[in-house]
């Protein structure tokens, strides 16, 4: 396991794999793997299986959290990695206060993408 590997699994306190989003939205499977693709989402292979897993946090109910993609989209056009981007949002923040993704789950997205729009600088 790479350093920042290690570094996401302390960081990220729960996953959930991609069958289980859809049977919680109510949607097909397919349709959760294109979120993936089309990089609405991040998902990572983990486990003993290897089987791709999305952070927790980053579901709310029967959708994902309200500004994760546009959030996602600003710190790739940063030049983030899928890697770099969960550490990011998973990493204290003292002036938020707090992590990004806890931010976003309060629905405070505009401090989070002030900061993302930063990294750009």
């Amino acid at each position: 396991m790479s350093e920042i590997e290690s570094k996401i699994e302390a960081l990220v306190p729960a996953w959930l794999y991609l069958p289980d989003i859809s049977e919680q939205w109510g949607v097909p499977v397919t349709e959760v793997r294109d979120m993936v693709r089309s990089g609405k989402l991040i998902a990572v292979r983990r486990g003993p299986n290897k089987s791709l897993q999305v952070p927790a946090a980053f579901i709310d109910g029967p959708g994902l959290v309200k500004h994760l993609s546009g959030t996602l989209t600003l710190l790739r056009d940063c030049k983030f990695t899928d890697e770099e981007i969960l550490e990011w949002l998973f990493t204290e923040q003292p002036s938020l206060p707090g992590t990004p993704i806890q931010a976003l789950v309060e629905n405070r997205g505009t401090e989070v993408k002030r900061r993302a729009q930063a990294e750009l600088i």
